[in-house]
């Protein structure tokens, strides 16, 4: 049988991406990286990518005369290294509901907050004039209303006295990428998957996203079961 296939997307440096290179490396993560895409060809992932010899696309959206001509283009691309899933790992474009409709059920995002707390960008900058206690992630599936798909999972950490958004987000960021890795391991083995109600894990519907505990394993909230 061919491994789990992921397709990529992304926006930016790439470290998401490079966190599920290194889980699949370590085999901590039973999947392969078919292809990474991109609206942005000379992004962090793109480089990634090109170096570890992975198919990969990048496709300006100024070249194309409106958001669905280039999402069909993209997707068009995405869709040829036939994914068992794509992972928005940092894309920062609204996808199209035509295309979203087109990929339903396959397709997850990780979102830096606690959904549905602060969907949209600009999170950390966020939470902090809200005066929160908490930060963290969230995967979640993408449906047509921004980032308001079932979340799997979250990774939790305290706001801390003195926080700025870039010292929020960079503590943030290495519980991200535990948190994106533990939550495609389930999907990939099958443990996790997305029914019609939401996410079911082991054939059970999930009643709470899921937490990501300190040895960066997924554990059910106490209480829900």
């Amino acid at each position: 049988m061919s491994a789990f296939s992921l397709a990529v997307l992304a926006s930016g440096r790439g470290s998401n991406l490079q966190a599920l290179l290194d889980a699949i490396a370590a085999g901590t993560l039973p999947a392969r990286v078919a292809g990474v895409f991109s609206d942005k060809p000379a992004c962090g992932a793109i480089g990634i990518a090109r170096d570890r010899g992975l198919p990969h696309v990048a496709l300006r959206p100024r070249d194309y005369p409106d958001r669905d001509a280039h999402d069909e283009a993209l997707f068009d691309a995405v869709a040829a290294v036939q994914p068992d899933l794509i992972v928005c790992a940092g894309y920062l474009r609204i996808i199209s509901e035509r295309t979203v409709r087109r990929f339903e059920s396959r397709m997850v995002n990780i979102h830096p907050s606690l959904l549905p707390r602060h969907p949209g960008l600009d999170t950390h900058a966020r939470v902090l004039a809200a005066g929160e206690t908490e930060h963290g992630a969230s995967v979640h599936a993408v449906i047509p209303a921004l980032d308001a798909g079932p979340v799997l999972a979250q990774a939790r950490i305290p706001v801390l006295p003195g926080d700025t958004p870039e010292a929020l987000a960079g503590r943030l960021l290495p519980r991200e990428h535990a948190l994106l890795v533990a939550s495609v391991a389930l999907l990939a083995t099958g443990r996790a998957r997305l029914g019609a109600a939401g996410f079911e894990l082991d054939g059970h519907p999930l009643a709470a996203p899921l937490s990501l505990g300190a040895d960066n394993q997924l554990h059910r909230e106490p209480g829900h079961v």
